[in-house]
């Protein structure tokens, strides 16, 4: 089923976007056929996932497009509209590349906005393909065991997170595939529950047989031996390998560190941002306090306290068993950086 789902979708007139807030529970969709609608969609995670994202803000121009056209914008007020669907959410870069592409033929008007725009999509898709089978090949060459692999990840990275198919997830399904996956670790992945909700609604979608753990037992899980390699997507890539993903992953990396196993990033090359140097360079969003203040509308912590909630953490690079991307694997740990190898 997930192998058909689309995240974003193209109607004709606008976008219809699957609402991952609602998900497990209920599947619905959005009708976005407005700017506002669009940016708040990406700020409230009804769209999420890097890739999924820049596809969103790649239609996005022709939503500013039919916008100004109906109600009368000029050139200028069509632009300063892209550019808040373009600083959304700033850490995911993929956003801002598919909206700076399609930008580049702004001035051929409405129909060639929408033929690159599927370009970005069909693309990623493509990439996704790819990267699961490089993915699953070095996976069960650096995994040196002789059955089934045993798998952790964190967050979602599946067709939801994408244009289709997955990153992460998608490397999973390719191992699925070929009978080499007995059973995935999905963390839950805080605040939102991502994984609890997202993944596991897509590993189920799939026959995948998983467990949904809390994040604070993954490094317990990892270190007990339970898992063979960790695999994780990612927001934005630096030239030095140093990996935005989704807050905890850092943990994850190093319990996989300390016992030896392999802890692969799976990204297209999109996300990979030659402009960044290092991952100190990665702005890290803050969300709004009540997501861990809060549950369901209820105060779980004292009045007096005050929330820390990054969306994001920097694995750094030495922690990168591997790099896959549409191209191939960096074993960016052993010194095959991004910076170097994907110009």
């Amino acid at each position: 089923m997930s192998q058909e789902l689309r995240a974003v979708e193209w109607t004709g007139t606008g976008l219809a976007l699957i609402d991952q807030t609602q998900l497990p529970h209920r599947t619905e969709t959005v009708d976005v056929r407005d700017v506002d609608t669009l940016v708040d969609a990406i700020q409230r995670l009804v769209v999420r996932g890097a890739p999924a994202i820049g596809a969103a803000g790649a239609y996005g121009v022709a939503i500013a497009l039919l916008q100004g056209g109906r109600e009368g914008w000029s050139e200028a007020q069509v632009r300063a509209a892209v550019a808040r669907i373009r600083e959304a959410r700033p850490t995911a870069v993929n956003l801002m590349v598919g909206v700076d592409r399609v930008m580049t033929r702004f001035g051929e008007g409405l129909d060639a906005v929408l033929e690159e725009a599927a370009a970005v999509q069909r693309e990623d898709v493509e990439a996704n393909r790819a990267m699961g089978a490089h993915g699953a090949d070095w996976l069960l060459k650096k995994a040196g065991v002789d059955r089934p692999l045993r798998i952790l990840t964190h967050c979602n990275t599946g067709a939801l997170a994408t244009a289709g198919w997955g990153t992460a997830l998608g490397v999973v399904r390719e191992l699925h595939a070929r009978g080499q996956l007995e059973v995935v670790y999905a963390d839950e992945t805080r605040p939102l529950l991502q994984g609890s909700r997202l993944t596991a609604w897509e590993l189920v979608q799939e026959g995948i047989p998983h467990y949904v753990q809390a994040d604070g037992a993954a490094a317990g899980t990892i270190l007990r031996g339970e898992v063979d390699a960790a695999i994780v997507g990612a927001d934005r890539i630096a030239a030095n390998g140093d990996t935005a993903n989704k807050v905890g992953t850092v943990g994850v990396a190093l319990a996989c560190a300390d016992a030896g196993i392999p802890f692969l990033v799976a990204a297209p090359t999109t996300t990979v941002d030659l402009s960044t140097p290092t991952g100190d360079d990665i702005h890290i969003e803050l969300r709004g306090e009540a997501e861990v203040l809060e549950w369901a509308g209820v105060r779980t912590a004292p009045a007096e306290s005050r929330g820390h909630n990054p969306a994001f953490d920097v694995t750094p690079g030495r922690l990168v068993t591997g790099l896959v991307t549409e191209r191939g694997v960096l074993e960016v740990s052993a010194g095959e950086l991004p910076g170097e190898r994907l110009r």
